[in-house]
């Protein structure tokens, strides 16, 4: 398995945190959008793309960065961090998955978690989340990823 996650971690490092230990799992290289090589890219046989939430949408270098991929068919997984929960109905990364998707990438799964979190009325009261994600988030990574390299990816 030749695997790469592309993360955009702006705020606190909770995004990388989390790639780091999926990539751990799949023995990925974690690169930042516009570290991404299209080649190394194009010879992955996973790609993972992750970012914090910012505003309810994943970060614009991620999404701008997929937008401008070219098509080809792959695996691929979506992962997110957010100060606050998804609401069911609208998860934070589907508007991703739906690119990927339209650019002939099979997504094998998503997976979310919160963390910390500053955004401007949260900073007034030192935060949310202060200790996220923590140990159950990332062993909950670790085990997405583990379905994800055992060939059983899951939406989490």
């Amino acid at each position: 398995m030749k695997p790469v996650i592309v993360c955009a971690s702006v705020s606190h490092g909770n995004t990388r945190r989390v790639a780091d230990t999926m990539a751990q799992v799949l023995g990925a290289k974690v690169v930042a959008p516009e570290e991404a090589d299209l080649d190394e890219l194009s010879d992955a046989d996973l790609v993972g793309f992750g970012s914090g939430v910012f505003y309810g949408r994943l970060h614009p270098r991620l999404t701008d960065f997929v937008k401008a991929l070219p098509a080809r068919p792959g695996q691929a997984f979506v992962f997110a961090t957010s100060g606050l929960p998804e609401i069911p109905p609208a998860p934070f990364t589907r508007p991703l998955i739906r690119v990927l998707e339209g650019k002939g990438f099979e997504v094998a799964g998503s997976f979310s978690c919160r963390a910390f979190d500053t955004w401007t009325p949260f900073k007034l009261v030192g935060g949310l989340n202060k200790q996220r994600p923590n140990v159950g988030d990332l062993a909950a990574a670790r085990a997405f990823a583990e379905r994800l390299r055992d060939g059983r990816g899951l939406v989490v």
